[in-house]
């Protein structure tokens, strides 16, 4: 582990045997290019934050690839999740660009160029998969923030990520069916984005909160970015946490407050939803 900057470096454990056993099998040049390939991926993603102005925690190497943890201060939209997304398979194809061009030229070495143009490529389209942790997860689910409250966002791309590694995790298994071996790679990596999907889907409760404190605060500071109010029509008892999960990213909400006989009673700027709910969890609109 390794520490730069306030970013931590590291390598999980699971990938430090799977470096090990290449050396005995002889494929330790192979495993270490897909490394080189999979950092500087990684270091795509880091560098886009870090230009944006997020802090980037950590970057650590999975024995499925890598993944860097990027601190999101409330700041973070769906504009800057594509962009921070899809640096990491660009470098890859700057890659593949540069060894398709070395190999045009008869610089280096033909078939090393050409596994690394095949490692790039894998990788890249792998990590476009719409499947959370994936850089295509994470562009789905900016898109669909777009859309969607912010909550819904949340729970669907990780029960879309669920279903999806079950039927990589299916398909893994599937030569069984023919008396064939499993493909152990795919069914590995289905298990691992099950797990990965599960764990969001349980946080989702953590994570929202975590962004209604971001957005409370952020408040405070960019009054004048805010632009057109979307309305929200709540009727007086419904609970303030079924209020902000109506919340969309992108956007700033004027709660209308209704009585039972469709009378206005109070229109409520959302943060002022957001600290009475943190406060005592009490209606705004109640003295």
């Amino acid at each position: 582990m390794i520490s730069i900057r306030g970013t931590v470096l590291s390598l999980h454990p699971l990938f430090v045997i799977v470096m090990l056993a290449s050396v005995i099998t002889g494929r330790f040049l192979e495993l270490l290019t897909l490394f080189v390939i999979v950092f500087i991926h990684e270091l795509g993603h880091a560098g886009a934050a870090i230009a944006m102005g997020f802090k980037v925690r950590s970057i650590q190497m999975l024995p499925f690839g890598g993944v860097a943890v990027i601190e999101d201060d409330g700041r973070m939209n769906a504009a800057r999740e594509l962009i921070i997304a899809l640096a990491g398979p660009l470098q890859n194809g700057i890659m593949i660009g540069i060894a398709w061009l070395c190999q045009a030229a008869g610089w280096g070495d033909g078939p090393f160029l050409s596994y690394v143009i095949q490692g790039n490529l894998i990788i890249a389209l792998f990590n476009l998969l719409p499947v959370l942790p994936l850089d295509g997860g994470k562009v789905m689910q900016a898109l669909v923030s777009l859309l969607l409250p912010y909550h819904a966002t949340l729970l669907w791309t990780a029960r879309a990520g669920m279903i999806c590694s079950l039927f990589m995790i299916g398909y893994g298994l599937s030569p069984l069916l023919s008396g064939g071996g499993i493909k152990l790679n795919l069914l590995l990596i289905g298990l691992f984005l099950a797990y990965s999907n599960f764990e969001d889907h349980r946080n989702v409760p953590y994570r929202f909160m975590r962004f209604l404190v971001n957005r409370n605060g952020l408040y405070e500071h960019q009054q004048e970015s805010i632009g057109t109010a979307q309305p929200i029509v709540a009727d007086s008892s419904k609970p303030l946490d079924d209020i902000m999960r109506l919340f969309k990213r992108e956007k700033y909400h004027l709660i209308y407050v209704m009585n039972r006989r469709g009378g206005l009673m109070a229109v409520v700027p959302e943060q002022h939803v957001i600290a009475s709910f943190f406060a005592s969890n009490r209606p705004p609109w109640y003295a």
